[in-house]
């Protein structure tokens, strides 16, 4: 059985960050990870300086080229199905039955959108039905945008929207759970809210171009934004203890550990700010606290 200092599960932005900076602290590194980046469907990554506007499978390509220089670092291609405490070690399995040791553990695991039952939705997902403003906000500024939500959640993100876009509208897909105060400021502002019900986004290519209601009427659109509900991409944090807060994220510090001591999280699994830089910001984080406590450990 291989022995690591570090098994990072989870290979994207955050979990490749975390490898470069601890195989650049001369640390062994084994990075597992599945292949399923949640900005998959994006054609272009924003807001990230140097990459501003690429693939985001391209930044990740480079990522990957990069960490492979460190003799250090060892990548498959897997998927991390158990990981146990033993004495002092973790023992992970992967799916071919791989078994691996490492002191500690890094999840950089990400989330699963999950989306709603609405034709056309997940066609459109990551290129016109949007999560964030401050990755495609630019993109589709000054456009008929309408935002898919309802009660303090759509009230808020129309506030934030209307600062891209002056045209503006609410679907909340059925009732209305805004109360009449929120109702009037949004009116105030000229964001109107519309209660029908969703039949199905029309679009081409991904791109949508209206929204068709279950009474028949027929809305033009340019840009939709929606938050929908999520679930962990990997359950093993918590069959290990990890603790998973009520928004439904792995709980950490400062530091990135997580309440389990010797595993560490970094990425969309334990924060609702998913951007591409921030999560190799919170990889290289962990990279350096984790080192630093097994500096600390042994000195």
């Amino acid at each position: 059985m291989t022995k690591f200092d570090v098994i990072i599960i989870g290979g994207s932005y955050a979990g490749l960050a975390a490898g470069m900076g601890l195989g650049r602290a001369l640390r062994s590194v084994l990075i597992v990870d599945s292949g399923l980046p949640s900005n998959r469907f994006t054609p272009q990554s924003h807001n990230f300086l140097t990459h501003d506007g690429r693939k985001p499978a391209e930044i990740g390509s480079i990522a990957k080229s990069q960490v492979d220089q460190y003799d250090t670092v060892e990548r498959i291609d897997g998927l991390a199905v158990s990981a146990e405490r033993s004495g002092n070690e973790f023992l992970v399995t992967l799916d071919d039955g791989t078994k691996c040791q490492a002191t500690k553990l890094v999840f950089a695991t990400g989330i699963i959108d999950m989306l709603p039952d609405i034709p056309g939705f997940a066609d459109c997902w990551g290129k016109s039905v949007l999560h964030c403003p401050y990755c495609h906000g630019y993109e589709v500024r000054d456009v008929k945008t309408g935002i898919l939500g309802n009660g303090d959640y759509a009230y808020e993100f129309g506030a934030l929207i209307s600062n891209w876009t002056s045209d503006l509208t609410i679907y909340t897909n059925g009732p209305s759970t805004l109360s009449a105060e929120q109702q009037g400021k949004l009116k105030l502002h000229g964001i109107d809210v519309v209660h029908d019900t969703i039949k199905e986004l029309r679009h081409t290519d991904g791109y949508i171009e209206s929204i068709e209601f279950c009474n028949g009427n027929t809305v033009s659109i340019k840009a939709l934004y929606s938050k929908p509900g999520f679930s962990q991409h990997s359950d093993i944090p918590r069959s290990l203890g990890c603790e998973i807060s009520n928004d439904g994220y792995i709980r950490i510090d400062s530091g990135l550990r997580t309440t389990v001591p010797g595993v560490y999280a970094c990425g969309d699994n334990v924060t609702r700010l998913r951007t591409v830089a921030n999560a190799i910001a919170m990889g290289t984080t962990t990279a350096i606290t984790l080192n630093k406590d097994m500096i600390l450990e042994s000195f």
